[in-house]
């Protein structure tokens, strides 16, 4: 009966644990766009120096703008952080009701929606980084050259 009770326990831990999945591939998401932010940063950095003019202000709004994206992926990463701890103790506390035969499903429960929770506060952080890239690389009418066929 005891193997049976931990059988359907795992069975019970596999929907985490496909979420920590989910959060494990958003995470690698978010650092690699967060590498390629900060990358673009330091060349910023450098040209900060050398322009000056309306070129030396096209740099200051451009890192402005990456200065944001960094903080709203870095706050994304956390919520995603600790979105993955939550659920790993959700499965903890469901093993621990087996273990230990107390009734805890209310907590697994609320902590499995907490996790949710911030996983969702999260992926709206990444969406508004995504609309602040996708505002920063608006390409200007005037280079589409809309006024002709082609």
């Amino acid at each position: 009966m005891q193997g049976a009770m931990i059988a359907q326990t795992i069975q019970l831990a596999l929907a985490p644990v496909f979420v920590l999945v989910a959060i494990g591939n958003m995470m690698n998401l978010l650092s690699s766009r967060l590498g390629r932010i900060v990358d673009r940063s330091r060349h910023l950095q450098e040209r900060h120096t050398a322009t000056s003019g309306a070129d030396h202000d096209a740099v200051v709004v451009e890192m402005r703008a990456i200065a944001q994206r960094i903080s709203l992926i870095n706050r994304a990463i956390f919520l995603m952080v600790l979105s993955g701890l939550t659920i790993g103790v959700t499965v903890a506390v469901l093993f621990l009701e087996e273990i230990v035969a107390v009734r805890l499903q209310f907590v697994a429960a609320g902590l499995f929606l907490v996790a949710i929770g911030l996983l969702m506060w999260a992926l709206l952080l990444f969406l508004r980084e995504t609309r602040v890239a996708s505002a920063q690389l608006r390409i200007p009418h005037s280079l589409l050259e809309l006024e002709r066929e082609l």
